[in-house]
């Protein structure tokens, strides 16, 4: 699992390849990934430091993690798709001590600022390091990093899940790389397409499990259902991970073109990131043949749970059992609930984290027994195999992307025609969620066709446009406590039905 022996073994092996762009090998990513590291630590930088990495899905992502992986730092992938306000939060609220851009970023950052694919006013271009003649040998005593994601907070803001870096030799690997060998079956041989983007953390986390054992990870720029079945049959792909919004978009495919491919090279095909129908999951099995694994999971690390094709058929809905670690059903009160009843779901036995800068959230999500929460809803059958009745109760997710409403309600709420806002989930037949927003508008302002396309207009001057509804109705009053807390599920079940 040493990159340096595994490019020492096979120097020409691609170990990236992106659709429409580059190849890189093992070679070259090795030697990008020491001149790099080697430029990190003589500016300064040491173990357990941050940088943060805000580039599309292209080939110098993988030599900018790598060094940082075998520096014994932290990097921070940024969604590139956020304004540059919210991008800059992260950045700054991150500590990173570099930032490494494809595109500037408008706002005070740390002192250290590498371009990449072109020159950036205030960074310094490294391509050229990237791309140098001369090779510097490995640190000795290299040791592991790893990343550090941002995922939305509560509050609003996004939140920093810090990790509790290996402090082991460069080599050993992450829990991740130790894991899908065994129960995915990745190998020197595995061909992995990676159809997300790699600021996420499934697409970056698998694909460098796919380098640790020498296999080539195939990146798709952007996600397209006839150019995903294209890429499978031109790179012989074996392995792909997907959203269950990918699946609706394969599936929706005509017969004739899907049948047009060669599909046969794939072993195993894995879905996550959000729920999935089952029809929709039937479908794809009946399709391809049992080879689509589920897992549930979170940012955080704390659980893995998994359920294979075989398992699914006999429980049709569960997402599977925990390997390794325990999964308890709790009360509110932290009673454990019988078989079948639906709780908090708190697991045991996975990694330890804590949520950056925040003490708050992070007690909030660990309890005295040294159990943590993501703070989902479920139930366990008497086999053992976990059924999720929610996520997050108020969290949207869109696409597999997660989407927190009271950022929205915020954003929304600065508008002088709102006097109050609701954001939800409704059910869409693509993105299995959509953002939908209830305005109680102010006195005496007039609703419409053209007020909502403003609403949503002004919601993408404060926030990235995923995260903006892609409708508006309007009420004229929203279901609150006198306490002045908002029902929510009642705004809810007015799109779901009964």
């Amino acid at each position: 699992m040493h990159l340096t022996e595994l490019a020492a073994r096979r120097p020409e092996r691609p170990a990236a390849v992106v659709d429409g762009g580059s190849v890189l090998t093992y070679a070259e990513l090795d030697a990008a990934s020491r001149r790099l590291a080697a430029l990190l630590r003589d500016r300064g930088l040491v173990e357990g430091d941050r940088i943060a990495v805000l580039l599309p899905n292209v080939v110098e992502y993988f030599p900018v993690v790598w060094a940082a992986q075998r520096s014994g730092l932290l990097y921070v992938p940024v969604n590139r798709h956020l304004t540059a306000a919210e991008a800059a939060y992260v950045v700054a609220d991150s500590g990173a001590r570099a930032l490494i851009a494809s595109e500037d970023l408008p706002a005070p950052g740390p002192d250290l600022r590498w371009s990449v694919g072109g020159e950036i006013d205030g960074f310094e271009p490294l391509d050229a390091t990237l791309q140098g003649d001369e090779v510097p040998p490995p640190r000795a005593g290299e040791t592991e990093g790893s990343y550090m994601f941002y995922s939305s907070g509560t509050t609003g803001r996004p939140k920093g899940i810090v990790p509790e870096l290996p402090q082991a030799p460069f080599g050993t690997g992450l829990g991740i790389d130790r894991m899908v060998g065994p129960l995915y079956g990745f190998d020197a041989d595995t061909v992995y397409l990676c159809p997300g983007p790699l600021y996420h953390a499934a697409p970056l986390g698998w694909s460098l499990a796919t380098q640790r054992h020498g296999g080539t990870v195939v990146v798709m720029p952007r996600f397209d259902a006839q150019r995903f079945l294209a890429l499978v049959e031109e790179r012989r792909v074996t392995h792909v991970q997907c959203v269950p919004t990918m699946f609706v978009r394969l599936l929706a495919l005509p017969a004739e073109v899907r049948a047009r491919y060669d599909v046969s090279s794939l072993r195993v095909v894995v879905h996550a990131a959000a729920p999935c129908p089952v029809d929709v999951k039937r479908a794809m099995i009946e399709w391809l043949g049992p080879i689509v694994h589920e897992y549930y999971a979170g940012s955080e690390g704390n659980c893995f749970v998994h359920i294979d094709p075989q398992e699914w058929l006999a429980h049709p809905g569960s997402v599977g059992r925990p390997e390794p670690g325990t999964v308890h059903v709790l009360d509110d009160d932290g009673v454990p609930l019988p078989s079948g009843e639906i709780g908090t779901l708190w697991f045991s036995g996975g990694r330890t984290f804590r949520y950056h800068n925040d003490p708050e959230r992070t007690a909030a999500a660990t309890d005295v027994h040294g159990r943590s929460t993501l703070g989902d809803v479920g139930h366990v059958d008497p086999d053992g195999y976990l059924y999720l009745a929610d996520r997050r109760t108020d969290l949207i997710i869109s696409g597999g992307v997660n989407i927190y409403p009271r950022e929205v309600e915020e954003a929304l709420g600065r508008h002088p025609a709102v006097a109050d806002v609701a954001v939800v989930a409704v059910p869409d037949a693509d993105r299995g969620h959509s953002v939908r927003a209830v305005v109680q508008p102010e006195a005496g302002v007039v609703t419409g066709p053209e007020l909502a396309a403003e609403l949503i207009t002004f919601c993408r001057t404060h926030l990235a446009a995923f995260k903006c509804p892609r409708a508006v109705d309007f009420d004229d009053a929203l279901p609150r406590l006198p306490s002045g807390k908002l029902l929510r599920r009642q705004v809810r079940a007015r799109y779901w039905p009964v």
